[in-house]
């Protein structure tokens, strides 16, 4: 039989054990509806209401390189610290003025793995945070598309919009549909493809001069073969200059330079030799050197020349065709406009050190990248629309034909 002193201990070990449940609930698990915020309110919640997301989740693989970001709702960001796995490296970013999201300055790199660490605070003060160590898409899992030209650049009215990827595309259709160009002229843009790595876009005719093309990229998660995925979301402008056509009489080796539609000059050239002839055609500009080295044995000619200060030269062709100064060609030569002696390029009067008032150096001052350059009458074949940017020798059946879109 229990007696009254035992059954009264029994009762007080009883409420003790249930008071400490009760402690241990409230410390551990918290209560939504009994905690104070710091300004003496009983009924607001004691954790934060801002919810942060790191787009990139903890633990995953394939994270873009270009959307990895942070974002809060309820909330504004205060620090968001960002680096290199292993290395503590930084990453630079910027909070947006509203507070409301992160992102780094650059793109990330490829298969990277990086950590991200934010915090924010609600309109309480309450202090939330979040932690993310991920990685980005690898360089064999994804693709990229070098292109030209380039933003914000100043380019001649020949000027196509070039990409060539790091991967063969299957998926051309996919790709093309993610790549968009527009002209402020409201002329028609196409693409077309060059084999399975290079996406060439034009209009059917030459730009319009003073027009602003605008190059949309969104390629980031597009997938352009098995298991290969873009990685580039980017908006590209440029802006189309003066229109500049030039012409190059193999026959009369002169070329006459016309602008707006006016001729503006025409030079003496020396064209390719009758061994060495130049290619006919449109062809595009699409490199310009103060002085360059050129040696004969990187295009197929030998030991033929080495000379290490070509001045004034402009590129025309991926083989190997320019348009330059010549100060080598008065050393036994007729005067420059009678006779060609090159090995295919185009030449023009010229000196060495690409100083002094010469007809080459008019003649790059005056050109920009995207001009073109015609050359006729010259005992060759026309250039191939993909050897450069010249895609102008294709007529416009034939190039809409290549387009995938």
């Amino acid at each position: 039989m229990t007696t009254p002193d035992i059954a009264a201990r029994r009762a007080l070990g009883a409420c003790a054990a249930l008071m400490v449940g009760a402690l241990t609930l409230t410390a551990c698990g918290g209560s939504a509806n009994a905690t104070d915020d710091g300004k003496g309110g009983k009924d607001s919640p004691k954790t934060s209401t801002a919810k942060i997301a790191i787009s990139a989740k903890d633990g995953s693989t394939g994270a873009s390189i270009n959307a990895t970001g942070v974002k809060v709702s309820d909330g504004r960001l205060t620090d968001v610290k960002m680096t290199v796995a292993g290395s503590g490296q930084t990453v630079p970013g910027a909070i947006s003025a509203d507070g409301h999201s992160w992102k780094p300055n650059a793109r990330l790199e490829r298969g990277t793995k990086y950590q991200i660490a934010a915090t924010a605070k609600d309109s309480g003060g309450r202090t939330a945070a979040a932690n993310s160590i991920f990685t980005t898409v690898s360089s064999s899992n994804s693709f990229i598309g070098t292109y030209t030209p380039d933003n914000g650049s100043t380019v001649g009215v020949g000027m196509p919009v070039s990409f060539t990827f790091d991967k063969s595309i299957t998926d051309k259709k996919a790709v093309q549909s993610h790549i968009t160009v527009n002209s402020s002229s409201g002329q028609q843009v196409a693409g077309h493809w060059f084999g399975d790595r290079r996406l060439d876009f034009r209009p059917q005719e030459y730009w319009k001069a003073g027009s602003k093309v605008t190059l949309n990229i969104d390629l980031d998660g597009v997938q352009g073969a098995k298991g290969v995925y873009g990685v580039q979301k980017k908006t590209v402008s440029f802006t189309i200059g003066r229109s500049q056509v030039s012409t190059v009489d193999a026959r009369t080796q002169t070329m006459t330079v016309v602008r707006d539609g006016q001729t503006f000059k025409t030079v003496p050239i020396s064209a390719g030799s009758p061994q060495h002839t130049t290619y006919n055609g449109q062809m595009v500009i699409s490199e310009k050197f103060v002085q360059t080295r050129m040696n004969g044995s990187t295009v197929g000619f030998g030991g033929e020349y080495d000379i290490a200060d070509v001045p004034h030269a402009m590129r025309l062709t991926t083989s190997g065709t320019f348009i330059h100064g010549n100060y080598w060609y008065n050393r036994g030569n007729p005067p420059f406009g009678r006779e060609g002696t090159s090995h295919g390029c185009v030449g023009l009067a010229d000196v060495q050190g690409a100083q002094g008032d010469t007809q080459a150096k008019w003649f790059f001052d005056n050109s920009l990248v995207g001009d073109v350059v015609i050359v006729k009458n010259s005992p060759d074949s026309t250039v191939s629309p993909d050897n450069g940017l010249n895609g102008w020798n294709m007529s416009w059946s034939a190039w809409t034909a290549g387009s995938a879109a």
